[in-house]
């Protein structure tokens, strides 16, 4: 099982975010829904690993919050509030959102897990992933973005969209580094489901 704790950047001295971000993750499936634990952070408790991966890179993308992930067993049943949750994967995510905080971190996420070895590599891999998505340019964003809208429709609808050709897309794409993030994030979802061990207590 995954725990994903997620907490404001910088609360203190700006506006209260956390509605915004419950929004936003309203529609990510999960085991127990996203909610405001304390002050401005939230909380979900997740069991797939691709979405995990997705919704951190999600939410890394604007800069503005703290991503821990805890990859290990919970206490089951689980209560209807994350809040109320127990087992490792809830001390793990507490772990790695107070490390996600270090100012020597490239990018503000961690991962850890119930088995730690393997956890090391899932966060090594993560850190790198969110550390190309921050260096992506705006025109680099709106041709990811505009790929992930046409789906199976490809790049001629994505040159359409943005109006430019299809090589500027390809460049576009290219220097992005989406190839390699989409090549990357199901490495990153199999460490994570090793990282959690035995997922049940």
């Amino acid at each position: 099982m995954f725990v994903m704790t997620i907490d404001q950047r910088g609360s203190r001295r700006g506006t209260d975010r956390v509605p915004e971000l419950l929004a936003a993750l309203a529609d990510v499936p999960t085991v127990r829904g996203f909610e405001r634990t304390v002050g401005d952070e939230v909380q979900g408790v997740l069991d797939d690993p691709g979405v995990v991966v997705d919704v951190a890179l999600r939410v890394l993308r604007d800069g503005e919050w703290t991503v821990g992930v805890g990859a290990g067993p919970v206490v089951e049943p689980l209560p209807a509030s994350p809040r109320a949750g127990a087992g490792d994967a809830f001390v793990l995510a507490r772990d790695a959102v107070e490390s996600a905080k270090s100012r020597q971190r490239p990018v503000p996420v961690a991962v850890r897990g119930a088995v730690p070895e393997v956890a090391e590599d899932a966060d090594a891999v993560l850190v790198l992933l969110g550390s190309v998505a921050a260096r992506r340019t705006p025109a680099g964003w709106d041709a990811v973005d505009a790929l992930r809208a046409a789906g199976e429709a490809g790049q001629d609808a994505v040159a359409q969209a943005l109006g430019v050709t299809q090589q500027a897309v390809s460049k576009r794409l290219r220097t992005a580094m989406w190839a390699e993030e989409v090549a990357a994030r199901p490495a990153v979802a199999h460490l994570l489901t090793r990282a959690a061990g035995d997922a049940k207590v």
